[in-house]
């Protein structure tokens, strides 16, 4: 189902434990997509989360907002949570994107004598439909890599002793 892979990864200045709190919780850890930006469009998508806040097994998760002018949507399901080690939460439903379709997405922080390695991933299908298939393959990447590293550098960012040379992301296809 998913034709496309890309990570990013980085050491993290706190245990394992601190770092999967902060990347649970969904509004914190999908904040970029809140914040207008060019990379948005000048637009911003606002984060919904039901009782399970995104924090439970089956919890659903609900962006939507306008990007570039249109009228965006998606909502995801968490299928694997497993602290302070890993969680994952893919889209469901019809998600009305523009330059990928489905994904999955998830975090894995390994414990390391510094810190935590966290690395984030996404696997995603491109669009079927035209324009949207020529914007995935043309931007589908550029993305995924720009989703993976802001989320890798704000929980970087996000404790005292971040150093940005060394929590600078570490991409892999």
């Amino acid at each position: 189902m998913f034709s496309d892979h890309f990570e990013a990864s980085a050491l993290v200045a706190a245990p394992a434990d601190s770092v999967f709190a902060y990347a649970d919780d969904p509004a914190r850890f999908s904040s970029h997509m809140s914040k207008s930006s060019w990379m948005m469009g000048g637009g911003r998508m606002l984060t919904e989360l039901d009782a399970g806040r995104g924090q439970i097994v089956g919890s659903r998760i609900r962006l939507s907002g306008k990007v570039f002018g249109l009228e965006l949507s998606v909502e995801e399901i968490v299928t694997e949570r497993v602290p302070p080690q890993s969680k994952a939460w893919e889209t469901t439903g019809s998600p009305r994107l523009l330059v990928i379709e489905h994904y999955r997405m998830g975090f894995e922080i390994a414990p390391q004598e510094n810190g935590s390695l966290l690395r984030v991933y996404i696997d995603y299908a491109r669009a079927e439909d035209l324009p949207a298939r020529w914007l995935g393959v043309l931007l589908g990447r550029y993305y995924a890599r720009w989703c993976t590293d802001q989320m890798v550098r704000d929980t970087a960012k996000h404790f005292a002793s971040f150093d940005a040379k060394s929590s600078a992301p570490i991409r892999q296809p």
